[in-house]
């Protein structure tokens, strides 16, 4: 992760001062920023009775520990006319503009870099989203031209929807004057990921599409031992049973292996970098009574660079779109009835998260 984040910084910045041939001014690059840092908690599930009548009526609790989340992070991002800019910065909040292809500000390094460790429902997970973006305007007058460009380096782990990957994108940018506020751009992107594709399962497949799963489990280091009366006793590699039934190894036992065995084999594979072409369009207007922040990237096209891990490999050699998008739209209907609607959604490869909220607020005085 150091070696990721001095790349993205030192790639920004060699960018940015080669084309604007300035000297790195430290102290404008970081002034208006903001460093925070906060502790979360809450009550998670509640607790359940479990029954078990193996050995008589035998009764125990099963408890998810309390959800919690340590965050740490520095942003220095411009903030759009919807957003609260008062409010402390404390992790729950959730500015979907984050995720937009262009900020407000040009000319300027803007930056976050944000960790969050977190416990929900019982299961921990990292949160990392880091990246810095610098919107070059400068000079020229043309509609087309080398200065008008978006250049942005950023690194997403998502632990809850299972996706981390680095991307970096270099893309020209476009006004139409016929349409006021909108922006247009396309360009080339970079992304550096596990072989999303990859199915570590697919070598254990028999001819008839089943899975040989108890050979599988006794080369991960399961063990099975038979008493000779029929009976069955199935233990994990720690040497600890795990089963004396047929019914709980399948059940229970089999997919826990599957799981463990499909993480081991993608943790050894490295990292695979696809180059794509992208295009997309933002569009901004903001109003006191009314505002819309719409901003939507595509990538039809995927270089073929070939290699076993390849995804065009697990996709039978072809083409495939990825795509991200995103809304943030507020309007008062009155001075009491306001709606609202504001979300993102992406999908790269076979992977798909996304987060929104829409409602209505009324105002009672």
């Amino acid at each position: 992760m150091k070696k990721i984040l001095a790349f993205i910084i030192a790639f920004v910045i060699s960018f940015t001062m080669t084309a604007q041939d300035k000297k790195i001014d430290f102290k404008n690059i970081f002034k208006f920023g903001t460093v925070y840092g906060a502790v979360n908690g809450g009550t998670s599930l509640s607790d359940e009775d479990e029954y078990s009548v193996t050995n008589g009526l035998q009764t125990s609790i099963n408890e998810t520990p309390y959800d919690y989340s340590i965050l740490f992070g520095i942003r220095k991002i411009k903030k759009f006319g919807h957003e609260d800019k008062e409010r402390f910065k404390n992790g729950t909040e959730n500015s979907f503009s984050d995720a937009a292809t262009l900020g407000r500000w040009n000319n300027k390094i803007e930056f976050l870099f944000e960790g969050e460790y977190k416990r929900q429902e019982g299961e921990t997970y990292l949160d990392q989203h880091h990246f810095i973006r610098y919107v070059g305007t400068d000079g020229c007058t043309e509609k087309f031209c080398w200065k008008h460009y978006i250049v942005k380096v950023e690194y997403l782990e998502d632990g809850f929807a299972d996706i981390k990957y680095f991307e970096a994108s270099e893309r020209l940018t476009y006004k139409p004057s016929e349409v006021d506020n909108l922006t247009f751009n396309f360009g080339a992107a970079q992304r550096l990921a596990e072989p999303y594709g990859y199915n570590p399962l697919e070598e254990w497949l028999l001819s008839n599409n089943n899975l040989h799963y108890t050979q599988l489990a006794l080369e991960e280091g399961y063990t099975i031992e038979f008493d000779g009366q029929g009976g069955v006793e199935y233990f994990n590699p720690d040497g600890n049973s795990v089963a004396t039934s047929t019914e709980v190894w399948e059940a229970v036992v089999i997919p826990t292996a599957l799981s463990d065995y499909s993480e081991k084999k993608r943790n050894e594979l490295k990292n695979t970098i696809q180059h794509s072409f992208v295009v997309g369009f933002d569009y901004y207007k903001y109003e006191k009574k009314s505002w819309l922040h719409t901003w939507g990237n595509i990538m039809p096209y995927h270089y073929d660079a070939g290699g076993e891990f390849s995804y065009h490999e697990y996709n039978d050699g072809k083409q495939w779109l990825d795509y991200s998008g995103g809304i943030v739209f507020g309007h008062w209907v009155n001075k009491n009835l306001g709606v609202f609607i504001e979300g993102t959604y992406n999908k790269y490869w076979n992977r798909q998260w996304h987060g929104f909220s829409a409602g209505i607020n009324y105002r009672v005085f």
